[in-house]
């Protein structure tokens, strides 16, 4: 009897095992698979020509300083994209020099070419600020795939796609010039302002940032210390000068007259004559000292005063439109003031103006190896000069 019970339960658990094994995969397979969207992070994109506000955390020194020197600065100001904050204030920001501009004794002007290579956020997300290097058109789409933000990003600003040529392009840039005495011992103290410019969009990561955002601290606006070791003295008023009178002179005594008898001439007894006084004595006092006076302080202004005019050659294989102007192939001469980051370019054939365009200076990642004259073919087939690039220059001209 108890083996009749014991085969009966060992068959109805058998029979359990097995249901409970068909089970399983059913309920696997039953089992939704995970949100793809949840596997892929939120980008916040900060479009190509925005400009941030930042202030130099490190001050730049007058005799040391170098280029490829680093810069540290914070940002001043937020940045949002939309109602979303996108760099939060105090955001710290890293960048190197990349030309440099001494004051003189006739040209109280320093000028600084930065590139930026850095973001570091206040919970420790860090973006690198990478050059964007575009080739030939659709690479931008093929290095970008599956992340319209990355492709975006790898696109040459203004042109919605990437030229035929590879160009270099630094993310984000700035151009300061400061008014300065060639004697300061700083060209940039403690809080100058400085504005980054974006030259290629900014992808970031929508939950580090909001993270950040919750860790920022609200600024303090308050003046910053000045850095220089320039102390001012006073100077000494010296002593006065020491004078000794001297004697006064005697003014003397007029002859005495006696007059004679009749026919008598008169008798005179002759006075005593003056005595001359003695001039009084100057001891001369010591002399003061000049005291030291400090240099006015540095600082950054919108532009140089100095805008120089560029000149440059550039020779056009094929027939391009630049500003509604139709350029036949040939050599043309172009023209502009300053540098940027927007400028009027004149562009001439035989010293004649063909026509004048609006153009952006874009500063690359480095120098261009030779002259280029970058084309884009439109929609209606037509062929537009997208950039103009110079042998050995660092940045370039951008038509939109």
């Amino acid at each position: 009897m108890r083996r009749i019970v014991a085969a009966i339960l060992l068959t109805a658990w058998a029979g359990l095992a097995q249901e409970v094994a068909r089970s399983a995969p059913q309920s696997e397979a039953q089992s939704p698979p995970p949100d793809a969207s949840t596997t892929q992070k939120s980008i916040l994109t900060v479009p190509s020509g925005t400009k941030v506000s930042l202030a130099l955390t490190r001050p730049i020194w007058a005799k040391t300083v170098q280029v490829g020197d680093t810069v540290y600065s914070a940002t001043a100001f937020p940045v949002a994209v939309g109602n979303a904050m996108a760099i939060p204030p105090g955001t710290y920001v890293e960048g190197k020099i990349d030309a440099l501009k001494r004051p003189g004794w006739l040209s109280g002007h320093a000028a600084f070419q930065l590139h930026f290579t850095k973001l570091i956020f206040a919970n420790g997300y860090t973006v690198e600020l990478s050059d964007v290097v575009a080739d030939s058109p659709g690479a931008a789409n093929q290095a970008g795939s599956g992340n319209p933000a990355t492709a975006a990003a790898q696109r040459v600003p203004g042109t919605g796609a990437a030229p035929n040529a590879p160009v270099d392009i630094a993310a984000a840039v700035a151009r300061i010039y400061v008014d300065v005495s060639s004697r300061s011992d700083v060209l940039l103290d403690n809080g100058a302002p400085i504005e980054m410019l974006l030259q290629t969009p900014l992808s970031l990561e929508s939950g580090s940032v909001a993270a950040a955002v919750r860790r920022s601290q609200p600024l303090q606006i308050t003046p910053s210390k000045s850095s220089t070791r320039c102390v001012p003295t006073p100077g000494t008023p010296g002593s006065p000068d020491t004078v000794i009178p001297g004697t006064p002179g005697t003014p003397g005594t007029p002859d005495t007259v006696i007059p004679g008898g009749p026919g008598m001439p008169p008798t005179v007894i002759p006075g005593t004559p003056a005595t001359a006084g003695t001039p009084p004595t100057i001891i001369p006092g010591a002399p003061g000292t000049a005291g030291t006076v400090c240099p006015a302080p540095p600082m950054v202004i919108s532009q140089t005063a100095e805008q120089d005019v560029h000149t440059k050659t550039v020779t056009l294989t094929n027939a391009m439109q630049v500003g509604g102007t139709q350029l036949s192939a040939g050599k043309y001469q172009i023209r502009w003031t300053g540098l940027g980051p927007a400028a009027r370019v004149e562009i001439l054939q035989n010293k004649k103006e063909v026509v004048a365009a609006a153009a952006r200076i874009v500063i690359l990642g480095k120098k261009s190896a030779a002259d280029a004259a970058v084309p884009r073919t439109n929609a209606d087939g037509s062929v537009s000069l997208v950039s103009l690039q110079f042998t050995a220059e660092a940045f370039a001209l951008f038509f939109d």
